[in-house]
């Protein structure tokens, strides 16, 4: 079975995106020549081109699931997320200058997506790995959910999941892309949240539909 892992770049004021450090850190990790292989990838944090990136990574690797991560500085667990919603509506701009207000993402599409894989069971399979995590109903209406949104409609198996936004230093002055607040004063690490994910991949690789 082959997974496929995304994260994204940093964006805003900040310098780094614990998403993506915590994809480095479990591909650096992963045993190679096993019966899971992972692919992983990076995501632009820009509409429009996150979901060109996307679905250039899934024709490139044609993966059994899908695992995009992304980060929430308002959170201190590990959130799946059970919908992507079908609008943009961002607090500051993106990486490419677009600060949509109220969009939506396709004209005509459904105002929501669910998760195509079990949310329920990777929450409960972080948790199990010594990793706080919960469901969440609101993946925001930045890129977050822009992905999400297209992520729940590919015809491979996917989900996406929140991390809350550790930093090497101080905290995150973005994360009301997705909460209201931002610097949550998340007590998790890099390495926990890379513990998390290796537990997420695991119950995809055992569970996603064949």
């Amino acid at each position: 079975m082959r997974i496929l892992v995304t994260g994204f770049e940093a964006f805003g004021d900040d310098s780094e995106n614990a998403s993506i450090r915590a994809v480095d850190l479990l591909d650096e990790r992963w045993q190679a020549g096993g019966e899971v292989q992972l692919v992983t990838g990076e995501l632009p944090v820009a509409f429009g081109a996150a979901g060109t990136v996307l679905l250039e990574l899934v024709a490139r690797y044609r993966p059994d699931a899908v695992l995009a991560v992304g980060e929430a500085g308002g959170r201190a667990s590990v959130t799946p997320e059970r919908i992507g919603v079908n609008e943009m509506d961002a607090r500051i701009p993106d990486n490419a200058g677009l600060q949509p207000a109220g969009e939506p993402i396709f004209e005509h599409g459904a105002r929501e997506r669910a998760a195509t894989l079990d949310v329920e069971g990777i929450a409960g399979a972080i948790e199990a790995a010594g990793v706080p995590a919960a469901v969440s109903d609101d993946a925001g209406r930045f890129v977050c959910n822009y992905v999400a949104y297209l992520a729940y409609g590919l015809e491979v198996p996917a989900a996406f999941v929140h991390v809350p936004a550790v930093r090497s230093e101080g905290v995150a002055t973005v994360g009301a892309e997705t909460d209201a607040r931002v610097g949550g004063g998340t007590s998790l690490t890099i390495e926990q949240l890379a513990d998390g994910l290796a537990a997420a991949v695991a119950f995809v690789a055992s569970n996603a539909p064949v």
